[in-house]
C-alpha cells in the first residue's frame, strides 16, 4: 500500500476531536500515520486524545507538543517535514474542524493519485451547519489579491458535480504528492495563520501544478469555528496583514497595483464600520504588513 501522512494542527481543538477522530476511524485505508501538531498543548487535550484513540482504535499517531502557538504555517511544516522523513509518498493536510462519513474515502483519494498520477487533490467541502458548498474548487482574483471558492453559499447541484482541475484550493483537506513540496518548498511561516495556503497554492500554480477536484468526496467543515470568524480581532489582523503580505511577495507591476489599490480601499470601507478595537487592529496589521 502507499503509505500517507495526515498532518492537522491543534489549538484549543478540544470540542471537535471526537468528531475528526471518529471520521477517522471508519476508514478503509490504514496505511497512514497520523501527525497532530499542537500549539496550545496542556493536559486536559493530552488526556482527551489518549481516551479518544483508544476509543476509537487510533493507534498510529504523533502528538507533538509545541512550547508556543507556532501558528498553522509552522505547525503544518512540522508535519510535513515528519511525513517525508517518515517515507510517505503522499501528505494529507487535513483541518481538524471537520467531519466525513464515507469510509472509502481516504482509499479514493489515494487509488485517484495513484492511477492518474495526480499530485495535488481535494473533495467537495460543505458548510457543517446549512449543508451547503463551502468548497467546490478555487480561483485566485490576481486584480484583488484574494481568491474565491467556487460554489460557496450554493446549494449542490449538477454544476459541483464535475471532475475539474483548479489553480487554487485551500488546504483544508488536501492530498499532496511529497515531490510538490521538493519543488516548491514548505509553507512560508511568515504568515503564522491565514494566506499561508494561498500563498502554497500560487506557489505551486506558478510551477505548473493544477489541483485535481473530485465532488463525489464530501466533506463537512466547521466553519471559523476555532477562530472566532472574521470580524474577530484575530481574524481582523491576521487576514489584513497577509493578504497585503501576499501582494507585496508575489505580485508586480500591473497586478501589484490593482490588488493593493483594491486592498487598502476595502480595508478603508471596513474601517468606517468597524469599532475602536477593530480599527486599531485594522491599522496595525496593515503597518506591519508593509514592514515584512
Amino acid at each position: 500500500m502507499t503509505k500517507v501522512g495526515l498532518v492537522t494542527v491543534l489549538y484549543g481543538s478540544d470540542d471537535v476531536l471526537d468528531g475528526f477522530l471518529k471520521s477517522l476511524s471508519i476508514q478503509t485505508f490504514t496505511d497512514y500515520h497520523l501527525y497532530l501538531i499542537d500549539n496550545a498543548t496542556n493536559d486536559n487535550t493530552d488526556k482527551l486524545l489518549k481516551d479518544l484513540t483508544r476509543k476509537y482504535g487510533i493507534a498510529n499517531y504523533t502528538h507533538v507538543k509545541n512550547t508556543s502557538n507556532a501558528g498553522v504555517a509552522r505547525g503544518n511544516n512540522q508535519g510535513v517535514e515528519l511525513s517525508i522523513d517518515d517515507g510517505a509518498c503522499y501528505t494529507l493536510l487535513l483541518n481538524n474542524d471537520i467531519e466525513f462519513s464515507q469510509p472509502e474515502l481516504l482509499n479514493d483519494m489515494v487509488f485517484h493519485a495513484e492511477k492518474y498520477s495526480e499530485s495535488i487533490i481535494i473533495p467537495k467541502i460543505y458548510f457543517y451547519d446549512s449543508g451547503k458548498v463551502w468548497m467546490a474548487g478555487g480561483r485566485f482574483l490576481m486584480l484583488k489579491g484574494s481568491t474565491i471558492h467556487v460554489g460557496e453559499g450554493d446549494t449542490d447541484g449538477k454544476a459541483y458535480n464535475k471532475e475539474k482541475y483548479y489553480k487554487y484550493a485551500p488546504t483544508c483537506f488536501m492530498l499532496i504528492n511529497n515531490k510538490v513540496f521538493d519543488a516548491i518548498g514548505l509553507m512560508d511561516e511568515k504568515y503564522f495563520v491565514y494566506y499561508d495556503d494561498t500563498d502554497f497554492m500560487y506557489r505551486a500554480y506558478k510551477k505548473g501544478y493544477r489541483v485535481k477536484f473530485l465532488p463525489q468526496l464530501r466533506i463537512l467543515h466547521k466553519v471559523s469555528s476555532l477562530t472566532g470568524g472574521d470580524k474577530s480581532l484575530f481574524s481582523i489582523y491576521y487576514g489584513t496583514r497577509n493578504r497585503v503580505y501576499f501582494i507585496k511577495k508575489n505580485f508586480t507591476g500591473f497586478s501589484y497595483l490593482c490588488s493593493m489599490t483594491f486592498t487598502l480601499t476595502s480595508r478603508f470601507v471596513k474601517f468606517l464600520i468597524y469599532d475602536k478595537e477593530q480599527r486599531q487592529q485594522l491599522l496595525k496589521a496593515i503597518s506591519d504588513a508593509f514592514k515584512m
